[in-house]
């Protein structure tokens, strides 16, 4: 029996690590090793994607009311202001809750840009990938809306096109309407259906004006205050027990603070109110609170025993959304 040739391999030009493209996952890894890409290069670049970034808006003005929108408001948009100006051939960038169809992002037929806060994103950081539909929406002919695709590891994030020094500015709306300019006439079929559903599903929602990020909303057994504060959690706790074991923590008579919700890396405590309670009503006392809660947070004393007992009650009642 003929014995076996050694078998050579032929060699392939090698890429260094800084110029590998991203490719598809189960392509050939641009690298030339003759593996897939998922298997490969991809595997050191999907680990850095998927890794979860805790505050994907740190940074950012107005962080607290980015999670709001993230999460909790059905309807809002927020003017964008890009580093150096935006481009000659796009007259605005408008941040939106959420686009029709569930788009990332959609430059219109004016060259104006929205960009989606809601959607299901690839990777562990948000802004990341926001900040590379964004890119690709400022170079997308009019017209067009921008789908999802894989982000680069490596690639910037909000923080670095946005301005900084910008106001951030939510307006919040009743309904999707701002999705189309004269929605009536202009909606195709499709979209005026995918409009129709998104107006039935919204909660009616109103920002409060004198204090930062909360959010009054409606519903059918009851309303609620949803507000998303700065403070490091165990601080907030902390401050919102003293208030509790106190009795001091409620909006006023039939009001009472139910629990919170961890979204973003910030915490958003949620006060339930009587249904016939609306969002101008909530505006004194919630200034009122926020008074009494700068004094707890300020205070460094041991909790007392009732304080620790609310605070394991506030504890319990967390929900984490992110």
């Amino acid at each position: 029996m003929a014995k076996k040739r050694p078998q050579t391999k032929a060699v392939t030009p090698q890429i260094t690590d800084g110029e590998i493209p991203v490719v598809g996952a189960r392509e050939p890894c641009p690298c030339g090793s003759g593996r897939r890409y998922k298997a490969c290069h991809g595997r050191a670049a999907a680990h850095a994607v998927t890794e979860l970034v805790q505050r994907p808006f740190e940074g950012l003005p107005g962080e607290c009311d980015w999670v709001a929108l993230r999460e909790l408001v059905p309807a809002a948009t927020v003017e964008l202001t890009l580093k150096g100006g935006l481009p000659d051939d796009v007259p605005s960038v408008t941040l939106a809750t959420v686009l029709p169809m569930a788009w990332p992002a959609l430059r219109r037929d004016s060259g104006s840009v929205l960009l989606a806060l809601q959607n299901d994103t690839s990777s562990g950081d948000l802004s990341r990938d926001m900040a590379h539909t964004l890119r690709r929406a400022l170079t997308a002919a009019p017209g067009t809306p921008i789908a999802g695709e894989r982000v680069p590891a490596d690639g910037p994030r909000l923080q670095d096109l946005l301005d900084l020094d910008a106001p951030f500015e939510p307006v919040v709306h009743s309904g999707f309407e701002f999705w189309i300019p004269d929605a009536a006439e202009n909606a195709n079929p499709e979209v005026a259906a995918s409009l129709e559903r998104a107006n039935a599903a919204a909660i009616p929602t109103v920002k409060l004006s004198g204090v930062d990020a909360a959010y009054w909303c409606e519903t059918p057994e009851k309303n609620h205050l949803r507000w998303v504060m700065p403070h490091p959690e165990e601080q907030l706790l902390d401050g919102l027990a003293r208030l509790h074991a106190a009795g001091t923590s409620s909006l006023g008579e039939g009001t009472r603070l139910v629990g919170s919700f961890r979204a973003h890396g910030l915490m958003v405590p949620v006060w339930d109110l009587p249904s016939g309670m609306g969002a101008e009503e909530c505006e004194k006392p919630a200034a009122e609170l926020a008074e009494r809660l700068a004094e707890a947070l300020a205070s460094d004393a041991p909790l007392t025993a009732d304080e620790r007992r609310a605070r394991g009650g506030l504890t319990n009642r967390q929900v984490t959304l992110s």
